[in-house]
């Protein structure tokens, strides 16, 4: 991976290439400001200042040019208004002809972050370096990149490389990064203490056993924060099989355990004033002689009895066992990540994770830091209402309702069960995926909802 920590460096008068932000609003009275040699090439190009278009403007040396570039609204730039220069401009140093908002700088890094673990790059390309005057936002800048890649990478990863071991691996390679401690439950130990846990992935292979996987951080003086992340490294479906274009993708099913691991990751590194409690129950949810069925009544560790419906919603299964265990040391806050339902993107679609909270206070501040860091969140409803679906005639509820109906809110009604009362608790119900490649953003694992979560527990927590 690209060291992005070099590509973001404090302005000291470096010559550099200049890069001007124009907007359609102030085409105009940009263009006039140009010399006639700059103006014929903004002609000759038909450079009209949209949104990512980008253009270099010669000077009068051989070597001398500039660089204009498009954005949607001068006043509101977002963390991808450099992207496309960032992706396109060759080699060098660069800045900005008019300091922008330090958000900015985060799509420059981003957008020169590759996933090539199984592919050579197809040339070598140099790094582009941003000079920039906000020197006190580099540090965060970087660390918010470094984790949105960190996420990308481990989503994009398949599951012959990314199964639960490899997760364990990732969590103990940041638990030693921060000083933390680690704590695995592993395979046939989680029966009595996890048995959700187990249930769902006791068929995979032995090399792939189930396991809760466990990191704890910070002054035991601090208030508790527990981070849950669904850890479900392949999803067939189980016994309810997958079709093939369904479970394409199901490499991604540990989408909320990647964003649990940056998030902790981003707070041990911030040294926020809280002890942290990282929660991960990792599975494979396999086929096998030892799975579990549509039918089956599993106990979990909260007591509750919990009748299969259906084998593919085993996300909240986890999930579950790991918040259980959560509350039981009385945090003040859980926040739990997950790519639970179809439903929700059906909802929604792929760019915005769905919010579920049982606390209007908590759901106000994070839509306030998903605006503030253009890393939006849309909150759902916990509406008691559809409780009701989860009915079971013979065990405490179901994992899954019948018909399809509200599939996001139920399963977050699922969940909520298994929350302590009076628990401050937030679930985001997110895609993790970018099918589609966007400047700054390419086709593969993303991270959605990871840095407004950050800059919640910034503002709470900081000291």
């Amino acid at each position: 991976m690209i060291d992005l920590s070099a590509l973001l460096i404090a302005d000291t008068g470096q010559t550099a290439r200049t890069i001007t932000l124009v907007s359609k609003d102030n085409f105009d009275s940009w263009l006039s400001g140009q010399t006639p040699r700059a103006r014929a090439s903004v002609s000759a190009a038909q450079f009209g200042a949209k949104a990512a278009e980008m253009l270099i403007i010669p000077g009068d040396m051989a070597d001398d040019w500039q660089v204009a570039l498009g954005v949607a609204d001068l006043a509101d730039l977002t963390p991808w208004c450099l992207a496309p220069a960032a992706e396109r401009l060759p080699e060098g140093l660069y800045r900005l002809a008019k300091a922008s908002t330090p958000a900015a700088a985060l799509g420059w890094l981003l957008a020169q972050h590759k996933f090539t673990r199984y592919k050579k790059a197809d040339r070598h390309v140099g790094a582009r370096v941003l000079l920039t005057p906000h020197v006190a936002h580099i540090a965060d800048t970087v660390a918010q990149a470094e984790a949105t890649a960190w996420v990308r990478d481990l989503v994009s990863t398949p599951a012959n490389d990314m199964g639960p071991a490899a997760l364990e691996a990732e969590a103990a390679s940041l638990a030693a990064a921060h000083s933390a401690t680690l704590t695995v439950t592993k395979g046939d130990a989680l029966i009595n203490d996890y048995p959700l846990i187990h249930a769902v992935g006791r068929a995979a292979h032995a090399d792939h056993a189930p396991r809760l996987i466990e990191l704890e951080w910070g002054n035991q003086k601090h208030p508790r924060v527990a981070i849950i992340g669904k850890g479900v490294c392949f999803d067939t479906g189980g016994l309810n099989l997958k079709t093939g274009s369904y479970m394409r993708l199901m490499k991604k099913d540990m989408g909320g355990a990647a964003h649990a691991l940056a998030l902790a990751g981003l707070v041990m590194r911030a040294r926020l004033k809280v002890r942290l409690h990282l929660l991960i129950p990792a599975v494979e949810n396999a086929l096998g002689g030892h799975a579990f069925r549509p039918g089956d009544v599993l106990k979990s560790r909260a007591g509750l009895s919990v009748e299969i419906d259906n084998t593919d919603a085993e996300g909240r299964l986890v999930l579950a066992d790991a918040l259980t265990k959560a509350g039981e040391a009385s945090p003040a806050l859980i926040l739990d990540f997950a790519t639970l339902t179809g439903a929700a993107r059906v909802a929604l679609g792929p760019d915005l994770p769905a919010l579920f909270t049982n606390d209007d206070v908590l759901a106000a501040d994070l839509m306030v830091a998903a605006r503030a860091q253009s890393d939006p969140l849309w909150r759902l409803p916990l509406y008691s209402g559809y409780t009701e679906m989860l009915k079971s005639d013979i065990a405490d509820l179901v994992n899954a309702a019948d018909g399809g109906m509200a599939g996001a809110i139920t399963a977050a009604l699922f969940l909520e069960r298994f929350v302590v009362d009076d628990t401050s608790w937030a679930h985001f119900d997110t895609y993790a995926w970018h099918g589609a490649a966007k400047p700054g953003r390419p086709k593969g694992g993303e991270a959605l909802g990871l840095r407004a979560a950050f800059a919640l527990l910034k503002t709470r927590f900081s000291g």
